[in-house]
C-alpha cells in the first residue's frame, strides 16, 4: 500500500467515492478548516481532499466563547463563502447546534438549507444516540454525512469541559459501537476528536469508511486541523494537538503597525499608489471651482 503519496492532483471537483479508495490504499487524507472564498481557495490549491465549514467558525471568526451560540443563517453565510473557492475539494458544512436535535424533520429541512443555500458536498452531525436517527433521515433525503465521536464541542457542558473522551475502557468500547453505528447509518466518515491513539486506530481497523482524526494519532485515515490554529491565528492557548505551521499573527500584526506608521507619517500613499489626471482636465476643474466661487460671491 502507497501510505504517502498524495493523489494525483487535479481540477475536477474529488468524489465522496474516493474517499474509502484512498482508505483501502492507505492513503491519508487532508482535512481543514475554512469559513470564506480566500481561505478555501488556498486549501483548494494546496490539494486538500475536505474543506470543512466548521461552526468552530464561532470561536474562530465570530468571537463567541463557544460553539454552541452559531446560527444555521450564521453557517449559511460561512459556508456559501467557502463554497466560491472550494472548486475541487469536498465541502462538508457542520451542522450548528439546535439545527439537528429536534427532529429528523427539522434536520432535514437544515441540511437541505446548506446543500441548495451553502452549495455544501455534505453535512456533518455531532454524536450518536439519537443522531443516529437523524443520519438515517439524511442519508435517505439524498444528503452525504459525516459523523463526529470523542470530544464533541457542542455538547461539550455534559462531556465537563474540552476534556480528551474514551479513557476508560467503558467510554472507549462506546465509541466502538457507536462508530459502527454510525457506518451502518450510512455516513461517509467519521471524525474523531481528542481520542486516544489507540482507541482511534481499532474503531479505524473496524470501519470501511475513512476516519478524520484531531488530537486521536495517526493511526487515523486522515487528519483535520482548523485553519486559525495551523496558520497561528488564534489568540491565547491552543490544544495540545494543535501543530502550527505558521505564525501570521505576528506577520501581519508587523504589517498592520508598518501601515499604520506610514499613514501617520505621510508616506503613504505614494504617487505609484494613486491615479493620474491629465493637464487639461485639471485645468477645466480648476476653472469651474473659480467660477463657482465667483457665482457663490456675487449671490452673497
Amino acid at each position: 500500500m502507497n501510505t504517502s503519496s498524495p493523489p494525483p492532483e487535479s481540477h475536477s471537483k474529488l468524489s465522496l467515492l474516493e474517499l474509502p479508495a484512498m482508505k483501502r490504499r492507505g492513503q491519508k487524507i487532508v482535512v481543514v478548516t475554512a469559513y470564506d472564498a480566500p481561505s478555501a481557495r488556498l486549501a483548494d490549491a494546496a490539494n486538500v481532499e475536505i474543506v470543512l465549514v466548521g461552526d468552530s467558525a464561532a470561536m474562530t471568526v465570530l468571537g463567541l466563547e463557544s460553539t454552541v451560540p452559531a446560527t444555521v443563517d450564521e453557517m449559511l453565510v460561512l459556508t456559501r463563502a467557502a463554497s466560491r473557492g472550494a472548486r475541487r475539494a469536498i465541502l462538508v458544512a457542520d451542522m450548528p447546534f439546535g439545527s439537528f436535535q429536534v427532529s429528523d424533520e427539522r434536520a432535514v429541512e437544515n441540511a437541505i438549507r446548506f446543500m441548495k443555500e451553502g452549495g455544501a458536498d455534505a453535512v456533518k452531525l455531532e454524536g450518536a444516540g439519537r443522531t443516529l436517527t437523524r443520519v438515517r433521515a439524511l442519508i435517505d433525503a439524498g444528503i452525504a454525512v459525516m459523523g463526529h465521536l470523542g470530544l464533541t464541542p457542542q455538547s461539550v457542558t455534559l462531556l465537563g469541559g474540552y476534556k480528551p473522551q474514551g479513557r476508560t475502557a467503558a467510554q472507549a468500547h462506546r465509541f466502538y459501537e457507536e462508530a459502527l453505528a454510525l457506518e451502518q447509518a450510512g455516513c461517509f466518515a467519521l471524525v474523531l476528536e481528542a481520542v486516544p491513539p489507540p482507541v482511534a486506530a481499532r474503531i479505524t481497523q473496524a470501519l470501511k469508511i475513512p476516519t478524520i482524526g484531531i488530537g486521536a494519532g495517526v493511526g487515523c485515515d486522515g487528519q483535520v486541523l482548523v485553519w486559525h490554529d495551523l496558520l497561528g491565528l488564534t489568540s491565547g492557548s491552543v490544544p495540545r494537538f494543535v501543530k502550527q505551521y505558521a505564525d501570521l499573527s505576528s506577520t501581519i500584526l508587523r504589517a498592520l503597525k508598518t501601515y499604520v506608521a506610514d499613514v501617520r507619517a505621510g508616506a503613504f500613499p505614494e504617487p505609484q499608489h494613486t491615479y493620474t489626471m491629465s493637464a487639461e482636465e485639471l485645468e477645466l476643474f480648476e476653472a469651474e471651482l473659480a467660477a463657482g466661487a465667483s457665482r457663490r460671491q456675487a449671490r452673497e
